[in-house]
């Protein structure tokens, strides 16, 4: 069992870096929200990891992969979402074009332009991984190879399924620290804008692509 644990450990820790919708919606939240706001959503995307582990070990992913009009719809509904939230990042780009071009302070730590609150930004990072059939997928491919024989599936499961949501709570939480250690230059009005444009671009452009592949 350890064994497992230790291959599947360096499995997901390549999983969790790999650049995604995740760390796009992290960072949007950190600079727009502040620390807390992003590391909310952190959670909210390990909660997701959790929702798609106990779909997976009753039989709901594999059941969702083998309808093909249930894998499109799921895969449409998260296209759609990611380009709404990149589009609420350019809006937001767009609010701040009128801003003095001078370093807003920052000192607390909740400190943000968008406002959002603990409990939007812990649903808008739950949504985000559990419209995200393509995680499913990985789990119900990737998991089953880590379960020894004999083990109790659920139990074993939901192991490591927290493996990888504790490094994703540990991946977005550095890197929501790391904005808030960093405000006073990512607070300047110029610096804000550009961001969100380019965060923006990147959840439209996920967006697009997941819809685009739904649609063939």
């Amino acid at each position: 069992m350890f064994t497992s644990l230790l291959g599947f450990t360096a499995v997901a820790a390549l999983l969790t870096v790999s650049p995604g919708p995740d760390f796009a919606v992290v960072l949007r939240t950190a600079l727009g929200s502040g620390r807390r706001a992003a590391l909310c959503s952190a959670f909210g995307i390990a909660a997701g990891c959790f929702v798609w582990g106990l779909a997976g070990a009753v039989g709901l992913t594999a059941m969702l992969s083998a309808s093909e009009a249930a894998y499109g719809a799921l895969r449409v509904a998260g296209a759609l979402y990611l380009m709404w939230l990149g589009v609420q990042a350019l809006r937001a780009s767009r609010r701040n074009r009128t801003a003095p071009e001078t370093a807003i302070p920052a000192t607390d730590e909740d400190a943000g332009t968008d406002g959002l609150s603990p409990l939007r930004a812990f649903r808008t990072g739950l949504l985000t991984n559990v419209l995200n059939p393509k995680v499913g997928v990985v789990y119900l491919s990737l998991l089953p190879q880590f379960i020894p024989h004999g083990a109790p599936v659920v139990a074993t499961t939901l192991l490591l399924v927290a493996v990888h949501a504790a490094l994703g709570v540990l991946w977005l939480g550095t890197l929501a620290c790391a904005v808030h250690r960093a405000r006073a230059f990512f607070h300047r009005p110029r610096v804000g804008r550009r961001l969100d444009q380019a965060a923006g671009g990147v959840l439209l452009a996920l967006g697009a692509a997941t819809g685009f592949e739904a649609a063939r």
